[in-house]
């Protein structure tokens, strides 16, 4: 079962969130049929933004997450409610890269590093906030990273990984982002640096037991205590009523011509997939 794990030291100067998202991201490779290296990458995003998304207070509050490197990918956009409930997509999904000398998937190859990482969030005001930071590797965890130091000024570091099979199933998926809170001291950090410079990849970590080997590893000798245990799927909220209300703003004279034409519509979600399909007559009530 995916799940996030929310922890915090027992001084309550760190806190930590840790992820296993294995079931989501291989739902999201069948529906995109993404190659190794994009359903690495965008199984890195959606664990960034699953766990971004579970720390907004507000219920029907939502998080985006969008990365754009300037790589064949092209752009990877990430979504997340309030409950850690995630849906994404990748504008390339079929782009392959040879392996990097190390024998690991580029996906900072693929992603670039020429570009942007953006993160919106939604809180039910008139405009959401919004946040970007110039990308540093491509890798994702470094770029979300700095996205916490740079824009919003929060000391934190990010791990993510994604293990792909030889017959591309996800054998594993997940990652934390572990933050420092005010007062937190320097001997503290150095002790947090060394135990995530000793943890090993994440990929490790969750092959030896999910996000709890995470959470033990990363704040090994600083006590943790577990604060809560929620569990996460991949969500998309599409619906018949929210397509047609999304093509009801084409414009005017784009919807008169559909109907004129007397053609069905097919509009496919970019998250799930789903298409719908709408008749000339349902355009023609639109107007």
């Amino acid at each position: 079962m995916d799940k996030i794990i929310r922890a915090v030291s027992s001084d309550g100067f760190i806190k930590i969130s840790a992820i296993t998202a294995r079931v989501a991201v291989q739902r999201a490779r069948e529906i995109h049929d993404t190659s190794p290296v994009a359903t690495a990458a965008l199984g890195r995003a959606l664990c960034a933004a699953s766990m971004m998304g579970e720390m907004l207070k507000e219920e029907k509050a939502s998080l985006t997450l969008r990365i754009n490197g300037g790589g064949p990918l092209g752009s990877i956009m990430a979504v997340s409610d309030s409950g850690g409930n995630v849906r994404g997509y990748v504008q390339h999904p079929h782009v392959d890269l040879p392996l990097r000398p190390d024998g690991k998937l580029d996906v900072g190859g693929a992603v670039g590093r020429d570009g942007m990482i953006t993160v919106s969030r939604d809180l039910g005001l008139k405009e959401p906030y919004i946040g970007s930071t110039n990308l540093v590797s491509g890798e994702i965890a470094e770029d979300v990273t700095a996205y916490f130091v740079e824009s919003e000024q929060v000391g934190a570091a990010c791990g993510f990984g994604v293990l792909v099979d030889t017959d591309l199933s996800v054998l594993a998926a997940g990652g934390f982002i572990v933050q420092l809170l005010p007062g937190a001291q320097d001997e503290l950090i150095g002790r947090l640096e060394g135990n995530i410079h000793r943890a090993g990849t994440v990929t490790e970590m969750l092959t030896e037991g999910g996000a709890e080997a995470i959470i033990r590893r990363i704040l090994d000798g600083l006590e943790p205590r577990i604060l809560a245990e929620l569990p996460i799927e991949y969500r998309c909220y599409c619906s018949r009523e929210r397509v047609l209300e999304a093509v009801s703003v084409i414009g005017r004279d784009e919807l008169e011509k559909i109907v004129e034409e007397g053609e069905e519509t097919t509009v496919s979600c970019q998250f799930c997939d789903t298409v719908y399909r709408f008749s000339a007559e349902e355009i023609r009530k639109l107007l």
